[in-house]
């Protein structure tokens, strides 16, 4: 558990506003440290949900998340300060658009572009997608991952891996905000959790230490308000193995069967 992890809400803040309560100066921002975690890297969820703080903290807040792009450029450390640098690359009337540079010990560890859009009346559709697993087919699963414990994760029953393998239903388990920056953020972190294991490649091992795998890129859409104390049920999808990378698209649905998001990852996988 991570340094971070000892106050809840209402008490105090979120464990996600925790991690978005920067010390700012103009557009750069140093984030809160965690000083620890199941693994050597830090969890790429956290960073770019940071990274997202970062930039909406510049944005109107009548203005919502739209879209993220993000490239983890090398593995980040635990207990090590992270800067993160805003630049405004524009602001309109309906978007706005930030570019993020995660700096630690003077090297990059992430480039985000995010893209901020004021909300509009306008077709509010989506194909339906039947469940690939249904809730009541779904077993409790506790993955060592970073921060997993925030949340409660079923998967299929015959998912034995260390990972949360899609598709799998997740929810969480604290009170958060009811802010619109704060639950893209926490929608960001959440959605690092599953890509990596659906882009594994055919007879690639899933036991931790066994290979390298580890998030290239990541990209998010946000497309309807995000409510983290219901079930949401997470697809993806790995569409692509070569070159020693995994390509895996995935769709967040609530328990109404509403697209939320839509998210897209490229990892290393090499064994």
């Amino acid at each position: 558990m991570s340094a971070l992890a000892d106050n809840s809400w209402p008490h105090g803040a979120s464990w996600i506003a925790r991690l978005l309560d920067f010390d700012r100066d103009g557009d750069v921002f140093l984030a809160p440290q965690v000083t620890s975690g199941p693994a050597h890297r830090l969890f790429g969820g956290l960073i770019a949900a940071q990274a997202l703080g970062a930039a909406g903290a510049t944005v109107d807040p009548d203005k919502r998340a739209q879209s993220l792009h993000a490239y983890f450029v090398r593995g980040g450390k635990y207990g090590i300060d992270v800067e993160l640098q805003v630049e405004r690359t524009r602001d309109g009337r309906s978007f706005d658009t930030r570019r993020v540079t995660a700096v630690q010990e003077g090297k990059v560890i992430l480039e985000m572009i995010a893209s901020f859009h004021r909300p509009e009346d306008s077709a509010d559709w989506h194909p339906s997608r039947p469940p690939a697993l249904a809730f009541e087919d779904a077993v409790p699963k506790s993955p060592d991952l970073e921060s997993v414990d925030r949340f409660e994760i079923r998967c299929r029953p015959e998912d034995t891996s260390p990972f949360a393998v899609p598709p799998f239903w997740i929810r969480t388990r604290d009170p958060i905000e009811d802010d619109p920056l704060t639950r893209a953020c926490m929608l960001t972190y959440m959605s690092d959790l599953g890509p990596v294991p659906a882009a594994r490649p055919a007879g690639a091992p899933d036991e931790p230490g066994a290979g390298m795998a580890a998030s290239l890129d990541h990209s998010v859409w946000f497309h309807r308000p995000f409510d983290p104390h219901r079930w949401h049920r997470y697809e993806v999808s790995g569409v692509n193995n070569s070159d020693a990378r995994g390509l895996a698209v995935g769709s967040l649905y609530d328990d109404g069967g509403v697209l939320i998001a839509s998210t897209t990852q490229e990892a290393l996988w090499r064994f």
